[in-house]
């Protein structure tokens, strides 16, 4: 990536432009409370969360940070992070996968809803897109759409309107409104899956690795639904490997790894942080391409732990 005519959003770069002054460099102390994103008021709050599984150690260890009210923040970390272990917390869902908070709370608007299940998330207004899709391949698209708005008993002409408003994001979804779930390809099962998400008219939307496994004419699709819809006032959190694509939309970023925030802060200062250009943009010191598994993790860890 030439990160120097990296595509920003306008958008983006006035958050970025009116956070700058008050917003120091890029940090490793994952404390959201001390240093998180520089504007707006936080829709989501995390605090010192701990979360694990049974009788393994935390999976989830001391986590904040904060996502402002209207903007986008992105969450990057490889595999194994806990990056979706963070978002079925957040969702309501940790209980299906017998997982348990141990530590710490979550806030909606100041409102603490840790441990709140999902039905009741979903009705304080946050939606999560997980990861791989996960649509109900059975059913056709529309029925698919309709389960989405469940929470909201939508009828008649509310019902229509929101599923029009889901096709006018998505006109591929039009076109197969009536196919199976199960016969789109791996990209409209993705615009499926945020569109099912959309249905309850979530004021926060989590997304969970939307461009994996996708072309990359379909990346720059969910991009720019990704972008129309944080414009249209819908606060977003992005869960994300691809860095390119997470940091030019969002204003403010995490990093984790093991379960911890090991980076943070503005997106313009991440991008241009060496660990960053090194680890996930696989760029080296002098430019040239490394390769991630070839960097020790010991020197990540001196680094960012310091």
């Amino acid at each position: 990536a030439d990160l120097a005519n990296l595509a920003v959003e306008p958008r983006v770069r006035a958050i970025r432009a009116g956070a700058a002054g008050a917003a120091g460099p890029a940090t490793g102390n994952g404390d959201a409370s001390a240093a998180g994103p520089g504007t707006g008021s936080a829709l989501l709050e995390v605090r010192n969360l701990e979360v694990g599984y049974g009788n393994l150690g935390e999976v989830i260890r001391g986590v904040s940070l904060a996502v402002p009210t209207g903007q986008i923040v992105a969450l990057l970390g490889p595999n194994g992070a806990g990056k979706t272990t963070l978002m079925r917390t957040l969702s309501g869902l940790l209980a299906l996968h017998d997982g348990e908070i141990r530590k710490g709370s979550i806030l909606l608007e100041g409102r603490e809803v840790t441990g709140a299940p999902a039905a009741k998330m979903v009705e304080a207004g946050l939606a999560l897109v997980p990861e791989g899709r996960h649509v109900f391949v059975p059913l056709t698209v529309e029925e698919n759409l309709r389960t989405g708005a469940h929470q909201r008993r939508l009828r008649g002409p509310e019902m229509r309107q929101a599923l029009d408003d889901v096709f006018t994001l998505f006109p591929q979804l039009l076109r197969r409104r009536s196919q199976r779930a199960g016969l789109l390809s791996g990209g409209e099962q993705q615009m499926l899956a945020v569109g099912r998400a959309l249905m309850s008219n979530p004021r926060l939307l989590l997304l969970d690795e939307p461009s994996l496994g996708l072309g990359p004419m379909v990346v720059e699709e969910i991009r720019s639904v990704v972008v129309e819809l944080n414009r249209r006032g819908t606060t977003v959190l992005l869960v994300e490997q691809n860095a390119v694509l997470a940091l030019s939309i969002a204003a403010h970023g995490y990093v984790m790894e093991t379960g911890r925030i090991v980076l943070e802060g503005p997106s313009a200062q991440l991008l241009a942080n060496d660990d960053i250009k090194e680890f996930y943009l696989g760029l080296g010191g002098a430019g040239g391409k490394r390769n991630f598994r070839e960097v020790k993790h010991y020197r990540r860890r001196k680094r960012w732990f310091g």
